[in-house]
């Protein structure tokens, strides 16, 4: 369904634009139709310039991304398919408005022709998908909402479309535990739905509650990615050893960083090539390329 080929962001720095830094460098992955991925890294990484890239909102440098063998095209048959969530439910809402017209905005673009009582109960089922109270949630401002109930009204808008990947970015960062759990167990019901989901997270326990594989980001490279059991399971990568040994556990202290100096995994000299480790399992060189 999704697939990233070798793609690459690289920004324009300086007052004239002369320098440049590379946000994402070569990462390829793909998002099969009723899978969650987890694209997991630190701040910086490079998570969330890929889930731009993804939407169309951010050109891609080098590389392709397509989506059902098509190269990504932004346009209102593209957003038919594909919709993003984003960390700041509030940031996609104006604040003037009442939460719901997001869905006359549905509505006008994609299902004109619909007639009123008919989108009525669309949206009305949409929000009892989402496990929404309409009473509770239509007719009122982004301030008088939660920011869980804000995110589930975003899904409930994605599905009034034929929606088949939805790029969550972030989105349980600004909820409470209690939310954040609903919201994900959500995101386990739409994927058994069959729709795919690539989940980008910095919080490693949350990456590993719904995702079948995860992707590995470090300073724009993706330097392990396999399925989830086996890379929290078995993590090769020193920088994933790092990332889990940073996790905060109960009754027991922290363990010391592991530093990222091992060089286990360079292959045949080259950079941005990955080793495949076990079945599925792939690890990058640890030193990112930069080795002798």
């Amino acid at each position: 369904m999704l697939r990233l080929d070798d793609v690459t962001k690289r920004f324009r720095t300086g007052m004239l634009g002369g320098g440049s830094v590379t946000a994402v460098s070569d990462v390829s992955f793909e998002v099969a139709p009723g899978e969650v991925v987890s694209l997991i890294g630190e701040s910086g990484s490079g998570k969330s310039t890929i889930g731009r890239m993804i939407l169309g909102l951010q050109p891609v440098t080098s590389g392709t991304i397509t989506f059902d063998g098509s190269h990504v095209r932004p346009g209102k048959e593209f957003y038919r398919h594909v919709q993003g969530i984003f960390q700041d439910p509030f940031s996609s809402f104006n604040p003037v408005f009442k939460a719901d017209r997001v869905f006359a905005m549905i509505k006008d673009v994609y299902h004109p022709s619909t007639p009123g009582p008919e989108w009525a109960r669309r949206v009305e089922a949409a929000l009892h998908d989402v496990r929404l109270n309409p009473g509770q949630v239509l007719g009122k401002y982004p301030h008088q909402l939660s920011g869980g109930q804000l995110q589930r009204l975003l899904i409930a808008r994605a599905l009034l479309l034929e929606i088949r990947l939805l790029v969550a970015d972030e989105i349980t960062s600004m909820l409470d535990a209690s939310t954040r759990i609903d919201v994900l167990n959500l995101l386990a019901e739409l994927k058994a739905r069959g729709l795919g989901v690539l989940y980008i997270t910095h919080d490693l326990s949350l990456g590993t509650y719904l995702a079948e594989r995860t992707v590995v980001l470090r300073r724009g490279s993706v330097v392990e990615m396999g399925p989830t059991g086996q890379v929290f399971g078995g993590p090769l990568h020193p920088y994933t050893r790092e990332l889990l040994a940073a996790v905060p556990r109960l009754h027991q202290p922290w363990d010391d960083a592991v530093p990222v100096d091992a060089c286990a995994y360079h292959v045949h000299g080259g950079t941005g090539v990955l080793a495949e480790a076990g079945p599925g399992h792939h690890v990058a060189c640890a030193r990112l390329g930069t080795c002798p």
